[in-house]
């Protein structure tokens, strides 16, 4: 009785789960938005006890400024964000359903001004807007067909807890990394240049921002070995993009936003 009830709340679910991504794509993701978001909490505060964490004022003062800014582009719905910066060599950053981002102080290495770090802070906050994580937590739930995923986020360290720290975007500190695809990373790429443009930041300096990671990256497989854009056609992408970009950020200029975070 209980395996025919799931089976049918999941082809229910299925039926009624194609939305439309920001950048125009229709995607599945059937989860309900306040069960994702209970998972990000959950699962950022399973980061927060496993990561140490940076207390120095000026840094989180900084972070804080930029996420500040770029939030304010959009209606959040009243929903504050919670930021922490985490003690870790990482050149990366994540936002989680929930209001939750994280970055690594390892990133300020690679990102040397506020426009750089606007570029991954605004990618990660693009993810969130565009239900990537719903997506791929449905995706998921689709195979499984059972309530064992949803359940999973209480038991981070699990197999199973593990793949969704994944799915939801973090996870490589649990033992397990799941890559956005290649067309959720272009979507966020894509999305984000539009929040930090919004926000008052230089979008030019997204393009340098890849620069960097490449230099530091170092060798990188070729693009079609890999789930991620190359760094090169990201590059390439944003540049096809940027007279639009640089429209916005003049509209925000021209209406106050011009943040100025040190």
């Amino acid at each position: 009785m209980l395996r025919n009830f799931i089976t049918s709340l999941f082809i229910i679910s299925i039926i009624v789960g194609c939305v439309t991504s920001p950048m125009g794509r229709s995607q599945l993701a059937f989860m309900p938005a306040s069960e994702l978001e209970t998972m990000g909490v959950k699962a950022f505060n399973s980061v927060k006890e496993e990561t140490p964490i940076n207390t120095d004022t000026n840094i989180n003062r900084y972070t804080n400024c930029i996420t500040q800014s770029i939030l304010q582009t959009f209606n959040n719905n009243g929903q504050s964000w919670e930021v922490v910066v985490f003690r870790d060599d990482a050149a990366n950053a994540f936002a989680l359903p929930g209001g939750k981002v994280g970055v690594y102080d390892g990133l300020l290495n690679v990102a040397k001004s506020q426009d750089q770090l606007a570029t991954v802070i605004g990618h990660e906050i693009a993810h969130v807007l565009s239900r990537h994580g719903n997506e791929r937590v449905s995706q998921e739930f689709a195979l499984q067909q059972g309530l064992t995923l949803i359940q999973a986020i209480a038991q981070p360290k699990t197999q199973m807890g593990q793949t969704l720290m994944g799915l939801l975007g973090v996870g490589a500190q649990f033992g397990i990394l799941l890559p956005y695809s290649r067309i959720q990373e272009s979507e966020a790429d894509a999305l984000g240049l539009q929040l930090m443009s919004r926000a008052g930041f230089n979008p030019r300096e997204s393009v340098a921002l890849w620069q960097n990671m490449e230099k530091a990256g170092g060798g990188q497989p070729p693009e079609f070995l890999s789930t991620h854009p190359s760094h090169g056609r990201r590059i390439q992408d944003l540049n096809s993009r940027m007279a639009q970009a640089l429209q916005l950020q003049q509209q925000a200029q021209g209406s106050g936003r011009t943040p100025h975070c040190q």
